[in-house]
């Protein structure tokens, strides 16, 4: 994964997440002042920038075909207590009604999601990971997801949990204020 493709997806799922209140308080900047920041663990990246004096952090794996092409890409922020917050990027010609399942290594975790839209980069779908599902997921090997093709056949996709952990102990490090 190329760093302007991890930044590209960074900021595009910046500007897709509402705005909460607590994202709008001033925080302190970026380590060694830096006005952005790009590092990777595992199979996972950690990219942050500020923004009028508000930090924006979120962690991100994106998965490419030979050809260049996006198949999927995942973006992770920090929620509400304990919980994350996901938008997953998946391809066209998925079967909208039907939604996306994840199972964590061969666990189900929990109901479809829906879609929420389709933007020229792909179909998005909202995720919340409660504080059970993280701890799920920091200690799992691979995130399946299941979705259903155009035609009712079964499309079975899988994010690498590689550097999951790592990556989100270090978000939360410098999402702390």
């Amino acid at each position: 994964m190329t760093r302007s493709a991890t930044a590209t997806l960074l900021f595009l799922g910046l500007s897709l997440m509402p705005a909460r209140a607590e994202d709008k308080a001033p925080v302190a900047g970026l380590p060694g002042g830096a006005s952005s920041l790009q590092e990777s663990y595992g199979d996972w990246s950690v990219a942050c920038r500020m923004i009028e004096n508000t930090r924006q952090c979120a962690v991100s794996q994106q998965q490419m075909q030979q050809n260049g092409q996006r198949v999927l890409a995942i973006e992770v922020r920090e929620g509400k207590a304990d919980a994350l917050e996901a938008t997953l990027v998946l391809p066209f010609g998925l079967l909208l009604d039907a939604g996306i399942t994840l199972a964590v290594d061969e666990d189900a975790a929990g109901e479809a999601l829906r879609f929420s839209t389709c933007i020229p980069a792909g179909c998005l779908v909202p995720a919340t990971f409660d504080a059970a599902l993280t701890e799920r997921l920091r200690s799992g090997k691979v995130l399946k997801l299941g979705g259903t093709s155009a035609d009712g056949q079964k499309t079975p996709l899988s994010v690498s949990l590689n550097g999951f952990a790592a990556a989100i102990d270090r978000l939360k490090a410098l999402m702390a204020p």
